[in-house]
């Protein structure tokens, strides 16, 4: 289904036209979208890395308010079903179950507001690129963006390689009362820091997150930011820097990979593994024989060059040290467990356990900051949803990203194809990464871009055509 938000008439075509020309360069349509993503270190040195989505939702907002009419991607209307779900939560912030510790609406209210306030600027950048037109701001620079991105990360994987303790207290974090900034949640999304320093192999190792809040966070957005890479890196152009161009993007590659093993991050690593799956299967169908055989040559040129490096007892000793596997299998079935309480709605938010894994009677002390109380609903977006929306909001929640899959299935595009990869990533790492809030607004930028291919293909309707 796609749809149309009417409004008086003429009101695109002036915006679109008129309103481009005589705005500053800086203020023409898609600069939110460049601020939002060419700016990024600069937010996270800010401290506002978790809440610049909300932000930049404004301006964008109010650009769609003036352009109207505003055109609707298919399945719009199951997303905002998803979105009154969400919202309704609220009624059960208050709820205690039985196995959970207590605690106050007013301490699970900033969670709820701020995942609510998240979807809202999810869908806000959704419709905000989906109505761009492209002679106003092209699919490929929005995919040069992501691809700044992928740079950006590498980088900040490399400073979490080389300078582990690196820190500093941001403008946000100083300006927030103390009894906010102190919360270890808080404070790993409003305090810069380049790794995450952690023991699960005897010994502390550092695990590269910057500029975001948690190392499995760094390691989806390397890792769909490398599909993007990808494609602006071998998009058709030329030129005499062409050449140039591609071998420094496998430079960039290279360069990636070394944070990319040293994060320890084994979600990621299966990631990785996973899209180049659905790159050999989509060069297959294809009938590009020989392209399949030269990714497979390059995955095992990259396996024996780990092999060879001093990389791989320490792959070998995380594969070996499944220290979170416990973990994640208890909080698995206590979030499960827990939902099927509250299947409809679900409870609004996370809730902490009781005791740990070995007891209900283990719990955090002073002297065991780490022991027990374990987050029901942190392992995995998709436990997360279960547990604050319910078996119903985390099926719409789905149902839209598959919608979009089967709808633009037929896109053969670089492009097309770069962002249902995205979208299977995506689902993937629901069951072992939270994406709230880093990092939740790309698969709706994926999503935008299929769209916006359909658009230009005719498949659906296009901002500023006469309807």
């Amino acid at each position: 289904m796609s749809a149309v938000l009417t409004a008086p008439a003429g009101r695109a075509a002036a915006v679109g036209s008129r309103g481009a020309r005589t705005q500053p360069r800086f203020l023409r349509p898609g600069w939110p979208l460049v601020a939002l993503l060419a700016g990024f270190p600069l937010w996270w040195a800010l401290g506002l890395a978790a809440v610049v989505y909300p932000i930049a939702a404004v301006p964008m907002a109010w650009a769609l308010w003036r352009r109207r009419p505003i055109v609707l991607p298919p399945g719009f209307a199951v997303w905002l079903l998803f979105l009154l779900w969400a919202t309704v939560g609220v009624l059960m912030l208050g709820a205690d179950p039985v196995g959970t510790l207590d605690d106050s609406i007013a301490a699970r209210l900033p969670g709820w507001a701020l995942r609510e306030l998240l979807y809202v600027s999810a869908t806000v950048i959704l419709l905000y690129i989906g109505n761009l037109r492209e002679d106003e701001f092209p699919r490929r620079r929005i995919v040069q963006l992501l691809a700044l991105m992928f740079v950006v990360t590498t980088a900040g994987g490399l400073l979490g390689m080389l300078a582990p303790s690196f820190g500093f207290t941001s403008l946000f974090e100083m300006v927030l009362p103390d009894a906010v900034s102190s919360n270890l949640w808080v404070q790993n999304l409003v305090h810069p820091a380049a790794a995450q320093l952690q023991d699960f192999l005897g010994y502390i190792e550092p695990r590269p997150k910057a500029p975001f809040d948690y190392t499995n966070t760094w390691g989806y957005a390397i890792s769909i930011f490398a599909v993007f890479f990808c494609v602006a890196a071998l998009a058709r152009s030329t030129g005499r820097w062409v050449k140039s161009r591609r071998v420094a993007a496998v430079a960039v590659l290279m360069v990636a990979a070394v944070p990319v093993v040293y994060s320890l991050n084994r979600g990621l690593w299966i990631g990785i593994a996973l899209a180049v799956v659905l790159v050999v299967a989509h060069v297959v169908r294809r009938g590009r024989a020989m392209a399949a055989v030269g990714i497979g040559l390059c995955c095992v040129v990259a396996v024996v060059g780990l092999l060879a490096s001093p990389a791989r007892d320490l792959v070998a000793q995380r594969l070996d040290n499944g220290h979170s596997n416990d973990i994640r299998s208890y909080t698995s079935k206590a979030t499960v467990a827990l939902s099927a309480e509250s299947p409809v709605i679900g409870f609004g938010s996370t809730r902490s356990a009781q005791g740990s894994a070995d007891s209900i009677a283990i719990g955090r002390s002073d002297s065991c900051p780490q022991c027990g109380n374990a987050v029901l609903g942190s392992n995995g977006f998709l436990f997360m949803l279960l547990i604050s929306t319910g078996y119903v909001g985390t099926a719409l929640f789905f149902v839209f990203g598959g919608w979009a899959l089967w709808k633009f299935r037929h896109d053969r595009t670089a492009i097309g194809v770069a962002c249902r990869i995205v979208l299977v990533m995506t689902a993937f790492y629901a069951f072992v990464y939270d994406v709230v809030p880093s990092v939740l607004a790309f698969p709706f930028i994926a999503i935008a871009l299929l769209w916006r291919n359909a658009q230009e293909s005719g498949l659906a309707p296009a901002p500023g055509v006469n309807r």
